[in-house]
């Protein structure tokens, strides 16, 4: 080994053991790995809207709440920028971040011989949108039914007729957003697809103290029910007075 190497040596540990027992800064890279940890959590910031309405042709259903009906008043949901889906009627504000809508389904109704498609539009489910998060949920509403089924909104309860047991009678329902199982299902008539009152149920209509909801079917006796809590009682007739503040 050349002298002039030897010699460094010796000068060049110390130097050296001192650097490995000095602590390492770390608070710059600490900070950046904060920084980027921060970054990755940080919420992303959608976007949502509602279009501007248009009318387009539509016919109903002779089963439908309104069959003398030939126009739909659609308007896109806007997503980030992008249609999301089609929607119809008011947005019910369930709470300052989450509405509900109903969506309009454009649908190919032609044959599979025509030579070319043949799209209409259809009332179809409810939407559950998040504004915070942007996701846009279909609501499986129980023995709803696209056509006869028309929901009055209060709080995240939905109040309408459905049909139950392969369409064969009619339910008066109320359901919660996020629950399964319906706070009401009860049974009010039969139902015939091929001779039936239309509508089959007015609106349901919603009151304040207390908290009560009342079908009234087109084709049976009304009902009201009390909602506390989660739960809901039937009104007996006696005490189902007007007295109670309607909900606008």
């Amino acid at each position: 080994m050349p002298r002039s190497v030897r010699t460094s040596l010796p000068g060049a540990l110390p130097a050296l053991l001192l650097c490995l027992l000095l602590p390492i800064p770390l608070g710059a890279a600490t900070h950046k790995a904060k920084a980027k940890e921060h970054k990755a959590r940080a919420p992303r910031i959608h976007s949502v809207g509602l279009g501007a309405f248009r009318p387009v042709p539509y016919t109903a259903d002779p089963d439908a709440a309104a069959p003398a009906q030939t126009q739909l008043r659609i308007r896109p949901l806007i997503v980030d920028g992008r249609i999301a889906q089609w929607t119809t009627g008011d947005v019910h504000l369930v709470t300052a971040t989450t509405f509900t809508v109903r969506e309009a389904l454009r649908v190919n109704d032609s044959l599979p011989t025509d030579p070319h498609p043949r799209w209409i539009w259809q009332l179809g489910p409810w939407l559950l949108v998040h504004r915070t998060t942007g996701r846009v949920a279909e609501l499986h509403l129980p023995d709803f039914d696209p056509l006869v089924s028309s929901v009055t909104w209060f709080r995240d309860y939905a109040a309408y007729c459905g049909l139950h047991t392969g369409g064969k009678l009619v339910y008066a329902i109320v359901a919660e957003v996020g629950t399964r199982k319906p706070l009401v299902s009860k049974k009010l008539s039969a139902f015939d697809p091929a001779n039936h009152p239309t509508p089959v149920c007015a609106p349901a209509n919603w009151q304040l103290d207390p908290l009560r909801v009342s079908f009234l079917p087109t084709d049976a006796t009304p009902i009201t029910y009390s909602i506390d809590n989660g739960f809901a009682a039937p009104v007996p007739s006696a005490d189902n007075t007007t007295s109670s503040v309607p909900i606008p």
